[in-house]
């Protein structure tokens, strides 16, 4: 919050104010993407490198990190862009299911996706937008 005596106008979506210029994304906070059972921060809205991902049930986001989560057994599975060695990604609070990490992509173009986070779109909410 602003010095005591000082007076801010909120003007779109910066304070304005005598000498002072803060966005709002730094009094909220980060954008955040929640676990959506119980709401337990799993990812940041800047470590999305695509919304263009389909989950098991639907749209869903590839991250490069993920937070709170726990990875599960490696597996190989066929996929929609080949074979992976993936591993179920759970919340580590609540262990709902919320995604998958790819640990192996067998065919060139897709090793881009190794080390990297499937979240499904159903599986988390939005926190500070």
């Amino acid at each position: 919050m602003p010095p005591y005596g000082m007076i801010l106008i909120l003007y779109s979506k910066y304070w304005v104010g005598v000498g002072l210029l803060v966005s709002m994304a730094e009094l909220v906070g980060p954008r955040l993407y929640s676990c959506c059972n119980c709401r337990t921060h799993v990812a940041l809205h800047d470590d999305v490198i695509s919304k263009s991902f389909q989950g098991k049930n639907g749209r869903a986001f590839l991250f490069s990190h993920t937070m709170n989560i726990m990875v599960g057994r490696k597996e190989d599975r066929q996929l929609m862009t080949g074979l992976h060695t993936v591993a179920d990604v759970y919340c580590l609070d609540c262990r709902e299911v919320l995604g998958w990490k790819y640990e192996r992509a067998y065919e060139e173009t897709q090793k881009y996706k190794e080390g990297k986070f499937i979240l499904e779109k159903s599986k988390i909410v939005k926190e500070n937008w």
